[in-house]
């Protein structure tokens, strides 16, 4: 009896030191806030409508009919629509020469239109900034594009500046899990990230089917946030971050080589897509969860899971393996429009249906891939359509070249149904995606030639 009482007094102790550790934990911990986002829309003549995709295609004289047919079927299959926005210099034909004015004009008009907007939006001045953090993959600069915003905006000296290039399409989201590490250490913080990508300079005007795609998938888009641990501004946050987790599988040499930008034989520079970048992506989403999963789902979940995995095993039954549900821990899921395949892909592993994928898909239709932007884009479109609510908790999934799988959980901090990118065209969405009729009927005699 006496040891019993031990026990349980032993028990007790351990209790109290575990609760007290994990509040001392949370108060030393400082929370990631995002106060306000703002997307980038470009102006309607940038539009890519059915007309001036077939001018640019057919612009390109290296081409031949089978490279045209390939283009046809790819537009057509894409699940992109008329109104994605493509660069200037493109549009006009002079991509075959692209100079550094025409990129950073792009740029410039990306990043100042959308930081100005939320400078506006939420009334706090450049001067207040303490953390910067740019991610633009494709294109460097001297001065950097960080030191362009802190000249514009007139920014003050000491403020902690970061130039990420090369993440590619997971880009803000390595950005955001950044900026919450530095506000671990500093306090009462303001942050900024800026994500967008450079296509002026990119563009590829080869004939190799795997760089192509790009082309079809790319469009011209971009995105600032305002983020901060400031706690007297809980009240003001949109989203709070609950959890983050970033996962590299770059030492597979496949996974590396998925998805590289190289040069083809003629010297164009482009993305090169290889057939493993299904694999390599599976392989990070798999690695990535594993981790993630048990810090976002509930413990009946995960015991669950666990009691019929255990059970499945031990009496070796032919039945189908268990799959945790996801949708026990999370209200939506945000995942990046890097393409068709990618989506549909991601719904079946993750056992998403049609309701659950319709912003990642309402998205790519209407600004197509827009790279490290494109999840914001598909937030927005959650917003537009009022499904964020108090309390609701977001999966944001997005993938990188390199080959990495960058993920995050926010939760919803009040009912958020602000006007944004979408205000002029929500509501003919959702839209069909089965196949662009528009390029199916106006080129259809590609493949009749090809017969």
């Amino acid at each position: 009896m006496e040891l019993f009482s031990a026990l349980c007094l032993i028990f007790l102790y351990c209790m109290m030191i575990f609760f007290l550790l994990k509040l001392f934990s949370k108060i030393r911990t400082q929370s990631c806030y995002i106060v306000a986002y703002e997307c980038y829309k470009a102006p309607d003549d940038m539009k890519l409508d059915t007309e001036t995709c077939g001018e640019l295609i057919f612009r390109n004289r290296n081409l031949g009919i089978e490279q045209y047919k390939f283009l046809l079927q790819a537009m057509v299959k894409a699940g992109i629509g008329e109104e994605t926005y493509g660069p200037r210099n493109v549009i006009v034909g002079t991509e075959e020469s692209p100079n550094l004015t025409d990129t950073l004009s792009e740029i410039d008009d990306i990043v100042f239109g959308t930081l100005d907007n939320l400078f506006a939006k939420t009334g706090v001045s450049p001067s207040e900034i303490d953390v910067l953090v740019v991610t633009i993959s494709m294109v460097t600069s001297a001065p950097s594009i960080p030191a362009r915003v802190i000249n514009r905006y007139k920014m003050r000296g000491d403020i902690k500046v970061f130039n990420l290039s090369g993440m590619g399409c997971s880009a803000s989201v390595i950005a955001v899990d950044l900026v919450n590490h530095i506000f671990q250490t500093y306090k009462n913080s303001y942050a900024v990230v800026v994500s967008s990508e450079s296509l002026s300079p990119n563009w590829y005007r080869g004939k190799e089917r795997s760089m192509m795609l790009p082309n079809i998938l790319f469009r011209l888009g971009g995105c600032s946030l305002l983020l901060t641990n400031k706690s007297s501004l809980k009240h003001r946050a949109i989203l709070k971050l609950n959890h983050s987790v970033r996962t590299h599988v770059g030492s597979n040499d496949e996974a590396y080589g998925s998805c590289t930008r190289i040069e083809d034989e003629q010297g164009n520079c482009g993305f090169f897509l290889t057939k493993n970048l299904p694999k390599a992506a599976a392989k990070a989403v798999a690695m990535n969860l594993r981790v993630l999963v048990p810090k976002m789902l509930p413990l009946r979940e995960l015991v669950r899971y666990s009691m019929v995995t255990y059970w499945r095993n031990k009496s070796k039954t032919s039945t189908p393996e268990a799959s945790l549900n996801l949708k026990s821990g999370i209200e939506h899921f945000c995942i990046h429009p890097g393409g068709r395949a990618v989506i549909d892909g991601m719904g079946r592993s993750l056992g998403l249906n049609e309701y659950d994928l319709e912003p990642t898909r309402m998205a790519l239709h209407r600004f197509g891939n827009t790279s490290a932007a494109g999840l914001w884009y598909v937030l927005s479109y959650m917003e537009a359509k009022k499904r964020l609510k108090k309390g609701d908790r977001i999966l944001m999934i997005s993938l990188g070249a390199g080959f990495k799988c960058n993920n995050c959980v926010w939760e919803v901090m009040n009912n958020m149904d602000d006007a944004n990118v979408w205000e002029d065209c929500i509501g003919r969405y959702p839209v069909k995606c089965t196949a662009n009729t528009s390029f199916l009927e106006k080129y259809s005699w590609i493949n009749e030639s090809s017969n």
